[in-house]
């Protein structure tokens, strides 16, 4: 008798370990199937206006005696020419009530290697950094008074190949700029007269310049606060 039962139980056994295999195997397949099929997603940063790879929305700004322009590593690189090199944005572009950062570094050179222009309004304004021998950050221009010599002046070291980030705020009252979340600029307009010099006429609505000097600038953001 208990020679029967073992001999059934092992024959039971022969029969229900195939099975046990099998459906082992088909749920560890389709576990590793659902696995495999599962999408990668990248969320898109849609303030970026420089996709890092080429100048699509942007156009060589033809100054003149200006350097190359080009696209590396993901930087825009502006060449040291005789005076401005530059892009200007060609999209639209918001007059009020927006915010463009980015970085930049000056690669060689002396002078200003990063003058954005932009608009207020119906008028233009220049947020110079690095200008005048390469220390003066502030706004071109103010009542006709540069960067160098109005209420905006201010005196910063810049080290060359080290990268900053520059942070613009504009609004129908104010023109706020940071550089590494440090306040360098918070104006208020009022009855101030807001205008560019002749020398960066070409980059307006929006463009960003060195003078004589190299440049690399990346991570191009903008943000209409009005949408």
């Amino acid at each position: 008798m208990y020679t029967d039962k073992r001999t059934t139980v092992k024959q039971l056994l022969l029969i229900l370990f195939p099975v046990i295999i099998f459906l082992n195997s088909c749920t560890g397949r389709q576990k590793h199937q659902k696995d495999v099929q599962q999408p990668v997603v990248e969320n898109a940063d849609s303030s970026l206006i420089f996709d890092g790879k080429t100048l699509e929305g942007w156009e060589i700004t033809n100054f003149g005696p200006q350097g190359p322009v080009y696209v590396s590593g993901g930087e825009i690189i502006l060449g040291m020419g005789e005076g401005c090199t530059g892009i200007t944005w060609t999209n639209e572009f918001p007059t009020t009530d927006y915010k463009v950062s980015l970085e930049a570094k000056r690669v060689s050179g002396n002078d200003f290697f990063c003058g954005m222009t932009f608009p207020v309004g119906k008028y233009s304004c220049t947020l110079v950094t690095g200008g005048w021998g390469g220390t003066v950050v502030g706004l071109s221009s103010i009542n006709k008074m540069d960067a160098s010599e109005n209420e905006t002046t201010t005196l910063m070291k810049f080290e060359k190949d080290c990268w900053y980030r520059i942070c613009l705020e504009v609004t129908n009252d104010t023109i706020k700029a940071l550089i590494d979340d440090v306040i360098v600029v918070d104006f208020a307009i009022g009855d101030n007269k807001l205008s560019i010099r002749p020398e960066v006429e070409l980059s307006k609505p929006f463009g960003i310049a060195s003078w004589t000097t190299t440049a690399a600038i990346k991570n191009i953001r903008l943000i209409n606060c009005k949408q």
